[in-house]
């Protein structure tokens, strides 16, 4: 089932460029509301995807955090899991610094610059250091979760957990109810998913019909070397699959295919986090680790943002022709370093970062609006970037705990093995 499902997911994305391409051609004056008409079914999708985050992310982490048993564990787990965060980030960044310098993308821009002194409308003062450390908390938890606010979540789960694990008797019916709370969350999921293919029809038809293919001309270079940089980036992080993890590591790419071209088309990370750890599940990867590594990963490891920010933000200074030394470039780098990872539940938030840098350096933030008319564009590559970060770290991270267990290969209406861990979460029906 899971070989069709991806046919479908195929086949869903040709048929919206085609049709996408047909509207923008043939009804020029009508293709805004058949854009419009045609998103909800992806909005619809997104909502649905929102609605199960929350308590998914809350059920299988307090459950997979309470089995890990002494606090010392989860800190170093913690530790390591954030150790790979920071050394993914620095690589991704990296890349994107040194392939915009090869390239030269905005050396020669070919169309007309914003004016300098035009604005975005980007809310720059909605990120600052200081924010995103209060944001970290919740004031409620219950605000939080309505708000899929997946790291407030997280802070609150760990303590959750944590006190579960102090009081052993108190907290075993209700350790028993988060475990049933996550096996249900994961069904729910499992119907949640059977619309996948429809939302990528809709979301791929929507954007090509609204902005048509031609607009892509536009930005060529830029788009192509952004693109190749990606590529080599996937390579960089599948060479490092192998080397950690072994040849098995090959099965882990073709698990993700689904999440990847769910990410890819939607331009979402979080509506492919549900097939995500659906796959890393069925790879074996422990669910006390998926389940902890991977939200995280949703705020700290986003890799083709990384990228991404330092690749435009270096093509928007060539375009304006600023000279940018090394060493400037390495100061941006380190900013890039900090205040990306503050992005937790700021809409548009890799534009943001880009444009709170740009002023930070003297590069005009107008120089956004060149690349603001393709990003959705960009999105699908970025989104699918993080998808393949986030699954190595998780998979890395459970190698090294020694948790990298035989793969499960689950399907629906499977029970949970009698030789998986208590509290391990089974794997998610494929569709």
């Amino acid at each position: 089932m899971s070989n069709r499902f991806t046919q479908y997911i195929l086949g869903a994305m040709v048929l919206g460029i085609v049709m996408g391409s047909a509207i923008y051609n043939f009804l020029p004056d009508t293709r805004g509301d058949w854009a419009s008409s045609i998103n909800l079914v992806a909005v619809i999708f997104l909502r649905l995807i929102k609605m199960i985050i929350a308590p998914l992310v809350f059920a299988t982490l307090v459950g997979g955090i309470a089995h890990m048993g002494s606090g010392s564990k989860l800190g170093r787990i913690f530790a390591k899991t954030m150790g790979w965060f920071i050394s993914a980030s620095f690589v991704s960044l990296m890349l994107g610094l040194v392939m915009v310098n090869l390239l030269q993308p905005g050396a020669n821009f070919p169309g007309t610059l914003p004016d300098k002194g035009q604005s975005t409308g980007l809310a720059v003062s909605a990120f600052s250091l200081e924010k995103f450390l209060t944001h970290l908390i919740p004031t409620s938890i219950a605000d939080a979760m309505a708000q899929n606010e997946i790291l407030q979540i997280v802070i609150f789960a760990v303590f959750f957990s944590v006190a579960m694990g102090a009081l052993p008797e108190r907290s075993k019916q209700i350790l028993s109810l988060i475990d049933d709370l996550g096996h249900i969350m994961l069904k729910v999921t499992s119907y949640v998913m059977m619309f996948a293919p429809f939302a990528v029809w809709a979301a791929i038809t929507a954007t090509v019909a609204k902005n048509g293919l031609l607009v892509l001309w536009k930005l060529i270079v830029f788009m192509g070397g952004f693109y190749l940089s990606l590529f080599i980036l996937w390579g960089i992080l599948v060479a490092v699959g192998f080397i950690v993890i072994g040849p098995r590591y090959s099965h882990l790419l073709r698990l993700i295919r689904e999440p990847l071209m769910i990410a890819f088309s939607t331009a979402s990370s979080e509506a492919a986090y549900p097939k995500t750890l659906e796959g890393l599940n069925r790879f074996g990867a422990s669910s006390r680790i998926s389940s902890f590594v991977l939200p995280l990963g949703y705020s700290f490891n986003l890799d083709g943002t990384m990228m991404y920010c330092t690749f435009a933000s270096i093509f928007i200074a060539q375009s304006y022709h600023i000279d940018m030394p090394l060493g400037t470039q390495l100061a941006m780098l380190a900013t890039l370093m900090i205040t990306s990872k503050g992005v937790a539940g700021v809409p548009r938030a890799s534009l943001v970062v880009i444009a709170s840098t740009l002023s930070q350096f003297n590069i005009p933030e107008a120089g956004l609006l060149m690349i603001m008319g393709i990003d959705t564009f960009l999105d699908m590559g970025r989104s699918a970037t993080n998808v393949i970060g986030n699954t190595l770290a998780t998979s890395v991270v459970a190698k090294w705990e020694g948790e990298l267990g035989p793969e499960h290969a689950m399907g629906p209406g499977d029970v949970v093995p009698e030789d998986m861990v208590p509290g391990e979460v089974p794997a998610m029906a494929g569709h």
